[in-house]
C-alpha cells in the first residue's frame, strides 16, 4: 500500500472520461505503445502514449471511453507529447487492462 493521502490531495487529481477517436502505432516508444487522441468534449482533444497493444487492437480502441488523469504536467515520450494518463490495471500476465465506465458516459464527466 502507498503513503496514505488526505482527501484534499485526492481532490487536486483531475480524473474524466473520454473517447478515444484516433490511435495510431507509436513505433519510436521504448516499449510497444500506440498513440492515442482522446475526446474530452468541452475540454478539448488530448494525447496520450498508452502501452496497451497487447489486449486491445487499433479497431477495438475506436470509439471506446477511457478514464484518465487530464491534469499531470504533460510528458515527452520520444517524439510524441503525452498530454493525459489513461488508466489501467495490470492483469496477471503484466498486460494493461483499461478502466471504464460501465455505461456511456458524456465525454469530460469529471470522475469522483
Amino acid at each position: 500500500m502507498k503513503e496514505e493521502i488526505t482527501f484534499d490531495d485526492f481532490c487536486k487529481v483531475d480524473l474524466r472520461i473520454g473517447t478515444i477517436i484516433k490511435v495510431d502505432d507509436f513505433p519510436k516508444a521504448k516499449k510497444k505503445a500506440y498513440k492515442l487522441q482522446i475526446d474530452f468534449g468541452d475540454l478539448g482533444i488530448k494525447k496520450s502514449s498508452a502501452q496497451i497493444t497487447n489486449l486491445y487492437t487499433k479497431n477495438q480502441l475506436l470509439g471506446k471511453q477511457v478514464s484518465a488523469i487530464i491534469n499531470f504536467k504533460p510528458r515527452q515520450i520520444a517524439n510524441f507529447l503525452s498530454e493525459v494518463l489513461v488508466l489501467g490495471v495490470y492483469n496477471s500476465d503484466g498486460d494493461v487492462v483499461l478502466l471504464q465506465a460501465s455505461t456511456p458516459i458524456k465525454n469530460g464527466t469529471q470522475i469522483s
